[in-house]
């Protein structure tokens, strides 16, 4: 049977990991140094990281269109501040708008382009 020319939709779980990658690159260029990564969606937040001895705790999300990437559910993250305060980290939200390049109303398909609307760390 050959699979090979069926389109496949990336799973919550794949358009996630995606978005993390995004991010991480990101601070990894920005000269981050990871302590803890946390691939599950709902678990926070997905990076535990150091930079200048500064501890910082980023909640990434996969935002779907039409929704903005830069909104944010500020219960949540009002509860990650507080966690984050205990530390003395700073808190970040990391929206990553990931679109279907051919079609924005269709899903992001494997294996097949997509636009990035991500436009860095919002602090809390």
């Amino acid at each position: 049977m050959d699979n090979e020319n069926e389109r496949r939709e990336l799973t919550q779980q794949e358009l996630h990991n995606l978005a993390m990658n995004i991010v991480g690159r990101q601070l990894e260029a920005d000269g981050f140094e990871f302590m803890a990564v946390n691939s599950k969606p709902k678990k926070n937040p997905q990076f535990v990281c150091l930079k200048n001895k500064v501890l910082h705790f980023i909640v990434v999300r996969n935002v779907t269109h039409p929704n903005n990437p830069r909104e944010f559910d500020e219960g949540l993250m009002e509860k990650m501040k507080n966690h984050a305060d205990k530390f003395e980290a700073r808190t970040y939200y990391a929206g990553v708008g990931l679109t279907n390049a051919t079609d924005q109303q269709l899903p992001v398909y494997l294996n097949e382009d997509y636009i990035v609307d991500y436009e860095g760390l919002i602090e809390l």
